[in-house]
């Protein structure tokens, strides 16, 4: 295993990144390497963890691709010592394929032709430039091969362009020549679009690119992914170039030596050899590459938000009504105990076109008192801002506070297999409702459930590669889950599948244990579940909670293998775990370091004594309730100038969207965000987070909204 290659790539020290490799190999996950394991890793985050697992998947693919390589040359019985010493000790990408390229198998070619008519003995002459005339040098090789007419020969004219054709494809596969023309690219690579005739009025969405050029090195993530996307769907043309007239002369000062009649047909073949088979080579390597670095930050970006989203304040374990509104249909409303279980539902037509207020009024109000409803959660969709006002004007206790909720993914969930089978009796509307309910109590708990790319944050998410979304989303869901731990015996089997060490199959066998035998009195407990095994508990045990169980430490943070260390804590204080954990005095008495051993070093015992501190806390912040301006509806109440509150609901690279309550967001320009230069939004905004901003523009034609948080505060 290359750990050097490892720990320069991800800029850390080679010593915690063998450590963390070889971890990562006896199958420990990041989540737990990055917490339990900070003595072997140096103290890294769990995104420099990740950092190296990543690398070393790569690493992995790269030797594998090399002994393909190897394999495929031997076959060929052209693998040299030389050759084989320099593929075994290539460990960049680009290079590698470069080595490989005249050994690819490829379609027949032009020069492949040539050569299975004996050119390339001709070649060969012709490249080394003589005097000779070319009518001598061609006569000199005897060239008495037959072409495709049989009994012909090869005319002096077919024969110079049959060498050249194969002088031209070893300048596009010389390693040299390549790397040349990728550093022209580099520098100097312009990405151009351009409106495919004929496609102006149908791609309106696209106008912006139907005459654009920018150098390829300035061009955002945003900007690349929306030209391929329009060239996607048939609007545009997009290319990658540079001017030809200088590369290709870089090029031919490579090949070319002297100015004889050979130099010259050397000389028209470098040309051929660029026009045809060396610049588009290179042009669709660099539109891969960018292309590959417009998905990884446009995948960072979706990362981030979703992070964020998953991560947003709970509401808690209280009794909630949840409504999904709607006009003609009505509202569906449903009432869920503290633990989101479903408790009743119904309907009610608040609005035209079947006005029922009254009827509605006398149900919701006798639903809260029935079922002591503690808040209401209503979606933000459709009827949503209509339904709120109706709600916030009934005759309410006052503890019972209304909330707006993102529906974002509610209709995905509803029609799921997951909720289908939470609630194989109810339909779709029930579902979705209950949704909304439990988004507002536990945001995380119950979007693990939805596929991430439909809860409506991020930019492009249909244009990236999608194997690597999907990974880095799944990973995202992981590090929240496990941060966060997750209660063992109220976990659906959905949120424990993204416990460390778990995944669907043994989350089943968790849930189904639970019912079968009721709610676990220990994390021990827990290696009874069928084929949870040793490494499994290690893996999962200190992100499972256990509530008023027999053993203290299992409500925190504190993992299994370091109890008995904390019982010793307690003993030197003459006092039972649950007394330490109890009394902050009883803590201050301890010295840490005189707990120092081989296997436990201080960050450790300070991770420990801070999880005494705080047992389970919950690292996400407070709820705060929230209301829109009660004088904005629609689109058409908007003015220049209104300072209006509001909800970040997506962030992109060029600013972020947020909701004010008018069924259509608003964009602050990444310009708009503050008084100060920014650079990256994520630094001003968070997803969920509430500001107030300022109207700037209102386009109710394309039904667009401008704003500003420029000298507004929240």
């Amino acid at each position: 295993m290359n750990y050097n290659l490892i720990a320069e790539r991800t800029g850390l020290k080679e010593k915690y990144v063998r450590q963390v490799v070889d971890l990562l190999q006896e199958g420990a996950t990041v989540p737990f390497i990055s917490r339990y394991r900070k003595e072997a890793t140096g103290g890294m985050t769990d995104v420099e963890v990740a950092q190296v697992a990543a690398e070393l998947d790569n690493v992995n693919e790269l030797e594998h691709r090399k002994e393909f390589i190897l394999t495929t040359i031997e076959a060929q019985g052209k693998l040299t010592p030389e050759l084989r010493s320099r593929i075994e000790e290539c460990w960049d990408e680009t290079t590698l394929e470069d080595i490989y390229l005249p050994y690819k198998q490829k379609r027949r070619t032009r020069a492949q032709v040539a050569r299975e008519a004996g050119l390339e003995p001709l070649a060969d002459a012709i490249l080394r430039q003589p005097s000779t005339p070319l009518k001598v040098l061609i006569k000199n090789e005897q060239l008495k091969i037959k072409n495709d007419k049989e009994g012909a020969k090869l005319s002096e004219e077919e024969a110079l362009q049959g060498a050249k054709d194969i002088i031209a494809e070893r300048v596009s596969e010389d390693e040299r020549a390549r790397q040349t023309l990728r550093t022209t690219f580099s520098i100097h690579a312009q990405i151009q679009s351009k409106v495919i005739k004929g496609k102006d009025v149908e791609g309106q969405n696209y106008r912006d690119y139907f005459d654009w050029t920018e150098p390829l090195k300035r061009c955002s993530s945003h900007r690349l992914l929306a030209m391929r996307r329009g060239e996607a769907e048939g609007i545009l043309r997009v290319s990658i170039c540079v001017d030809d007239e200088p590369a290709m002369e870089r090029i031919a000062r490579q090949f070319v030596r002297g100015n004889n009649e050979c130099s010259r047909a050397v000389q028209e073949a470098v040309k051929d050899g660029y026009k045809r088979l060396l610049e588009p080579s290179i042009s669709n390597e660099f539109g891969a590459s960018s292309k590959q670095k417009a998905d990884a930050e446009a995948i960072r970006v979706f990362v981030s938000n979703l992070e964020q989203l998953l991560m947003a304040s709970p509401l808690g374990q209280k009794r909630v009504m949840a409504i999904d509104p709607g006009f003609r249909t009505g509202c569906k409303v449903v009432c869920l105990d503290a633990e989101g279980n479903l408790l009743h539902h119904d309907v009610i037509f608040p609005h035209p076109p079947r006005a029922e207020r009254v009827k509605a009024m006398l149900t919701v109000q006798n639903l809260v008192e029935k079922y002591g409803v503690q808040a209401i959660s209503i979606g933000n969709g459709t009827a949503g801002r209509e339904t709120e006002d109706f709600v916030r004007h009934l005759d309410l206790p006052d503890n019972v506070e209304v909330y707006s909720v993102s529906e974002d993914g509610a209709s995905i969930y509803s029609a799921s297999e997951i909720a289908r089978e939470e609630f194989p009796n109810e339909d779709v509307t029930v579902r979705g409702a209950v949704s909304i309910g439990r988004r507002l109590m536990d945001p995380l708990a119950e979007l693990v459930k939805i596929d991430p790319s439909s809860i409506g944050v991020g930019q492009y998410q249909k244009d990236v590669n999608q194997t690597a979304l999907r990974k880095s989303l799944e990973d995202t869901v992981i590090n929240c889950v496990n941060r966060v731990g997750v209660n063992l015996n109220t976990a659906s089997q959905w949120l424990l599948t993204y416990v460390s060490g778990l995944g669907p199959s043994l989350a089943q066998n968790i849930v189904r244990y639970r019912r079968e035998n009721g709610p676990f009195r220990s994390r021990k407990e827990l290696m009874k579940v069928p084929r949870l095994g040793a490494k499994a508990f290690e893996q999962s045990a200190g992100f499972l909670r256990i509530k008023g169980g027999t053993e203290p430490l299992d409500n925190s943070a504190v993992h299994p293998e370091r109890y008995e260390l904390v019982e010793r804590m307690a003993r030197d204080q003459k006092c039972s775990v649950a007394e330490l954990m109890a009394d902050k005095s009883l803590r201050d008495k301890i010295n840490i370091e005189q707990y120092v051993s081989d296997d436990v070093g201080l960050p450790t015992l300070k991770d420990i004594m801070t999880e005494l501190d705080k047992p389970g806390l919950d690292p996400r912040q407070p709820l705060h309730a929230f209301a829109f301006d009660p004088t904005v509806h629609e689109i058409g109440d908007l003015r220049e100038g209104m300072i209006l509150p509001g909800i970040v609901t997506n962030i992109t690279n060029f600013g972020a969207f947020v909701d004010i309550g008018v069924h259509t967001k608003g964009l602050v320009h990444v310009s708009q965000l503050a008084d100060h230069y920014v650079k990256d939004p994520t630094t001003v905004v968070k997803v969920q987070q509430q500001v107030m901003v300022r109207v700037v523009g209102v386009d109710l034609q394309r039904e667009r909204i401008s704003l500003s948080m420029k000298a507004v505060h929240s």
